[in-house]
């Protein structure tokens, strides 16, 4: 655990960590080792291993459990930061129909993108892709086969015909279309040529990843024929990746990067602190996260938050009856024609909100500069989400740190002060 948090606030590979541990004492005495050594703790293996039983979930308890020890270590801190207490949450443990605790805390809602390390997909690259994969599988069932020649696939002219588009730097829709067609039929005709094998050997000499690789072709063949057939660019649960078939499109509509490659996540912000809501690879509407995080934050403290901040695709009706409904306040203006007459209160809670709004925005940026939200490398489905799950724990981690660091200054210098104090009052 302790080489993957290492790993990421470094954002170095499994090899890179290795050295890094041998290279200082620190990081040898932050994985548990009791005494310095300069050979490597354990084998790179061991970390992608290691990788796949850590979980989300795992990560989550950890994440709650951080946040609750930090709570009940200073509950006149959690007051000054806007946060539920102790004695706050205890105060509704009860059913609903006793009084309730008033609303405290600030719960801020937003969500964000963690791409994948992939190539920007584009049809006839995926397409080409497709069939230099397909012909590898040839090439492994043909010995076995008893066939005295290979099937006969074109390959010399499919790659040809790939290239010859890949060096055209402004091709017309007419050559795309025409290229797409080509590389269709190689990858149909490949596909067959691997049912006939099939007949004779069966798919039993396949690895495993060969077996859902070719499972991830066949989709990709058929999603590629129906959007040439229909003319159209986009279709159901489209592949992006053939060596990561779970990677999604997620339209975002940002200036730099209107569509994104990778998976959407939901977070909660509470005193610094962030929480995963939701993380998924297929596209969602973040609004339906509101109420579910409220929630979240009523079993976590006992009590609701006194003010929800949250984009404006947050505020549809059904939140904002939600929030109504329980007396929570929800960033941004009312519904309807606004006032004649402008109410300065409203106008300095709203600037209020936005700035406030700000820190879940900056969190998001903390972690695709610091801490790799801004390409995951890792391959595997459930590895990535390991991975993404790790940068928001290694964030609240430091945020952590950072308070106990200003509580210790704190501390140092009130004593630091009377110390002063005693002197100069000697003196006088």
């Amino acid at each position: 655990m302790g080489a993957l948090i290492i790993k990421q606030m470094t954002k170095h590979s499994d090899d890179e960590i290795l050295q890094d541990i041998v290279e200082n004492p620190y990081m040898q005495y932050l994985i548990g080792l009791h005494e310095f050594t300069t050979k490597p703790p354990f084998a790179q293996s061991t970390i992608t291993n290691f990788r796949k039983y850590i979980t989300t979930e795992m990560i989550a308890e950890v994440n709650d459990e951080l946040h609750r020890k930090r709570m009940n270590s200073n509950t006149d801190d959690n007051r000054s930061h806007g946060g539920p207490t102790d004695g706050d949450r205890t105060a509704n443990s009860g059913k609903e129909e006793t009084p309730r605790a008033a609303n405290q805390g600030e719960l801020l809602l937003d969500a964000t993108c963690a791409p994948a390390y992939i190539a920007y997909p584009t049809d006839i690259n995926l397409l080409n892709e497709a069939r230099e994969k397909l012909e590898t599988i040839i090439d492994t069932l043909q010995p076995h086969t008893a066939a005295p020649v290979k099937p006969r696939t074109y390959r010399r002219n499919a790659r040809r015909n790939y290239l010859k588009f890949a060096k055209n730097r402004k091709p017309s829709k007419n050559l795309i279309r025409k290229t797409i067609k080509q590389q269709l039929q190689y990858v149909a005709r490949d596909l067959n040529h691997i049912d006939a094998q099939f007949r004779i050997t069966g798919d039993g000499l396949l690895s495993n990843t060969l077996r859902k690789r070719l499972v991830t072709i066949r989709k990709l063949y058929e999603q590629q024929r129906r959007m040439y057939e229909t003319k159209t660019h986009s279709v159901e649960d489209r592949i992006v990746s053939i060596s990561q078939p779970h990677v999604r499109p997620i339209v975002r509509g940002k200036t730099n990067a209107a569509v994104e490659f990778g998976a959407k996540v939901s977070v909660s912000l509470i005193d610094g602190y962030a929480f995963i809501d939701k993380l998924s690879w297929d596209a969602y509407n973040e609004q339906e996260q509101l109420i579910p995080a409220v929630e979240t934050y009523r079993q976590r403290y006992g009590i609701f938050p006194e003010a929800v901040l949250a984009d404006k695709i947050y505020r549809n009706r059904d939140n904002r009856a939600y929030c109504k409904k329980y007396g929570i306040r929800l960033s941004g203006p009312r519904l309807g024609r606004p006032p004649k007459e402008t109410d300065r209160a409203l106008l300095r809670q709203e600037r209020y909100d936005v700035s406030k709004r700000n820190a879940i925005e900056g969190k998001f940026g903390e972690g695709k500069v610091k801490y790799g939200l801004d390409r995951i490398m890792a391959r595997l489905k459930e590895s990535s989400e390991t991975v993404i799950a790790m940068a928001f724990f290694c964030m609240n981690i430091n945020r952590r740190l950072r308070v106990l660091f200003c509580r210790f200054l704190d501390l140092l210098f009130s004593r630091f002060d009377v110390v002063l104090f005693g002197i100069y009052g000697f003196y006088e």
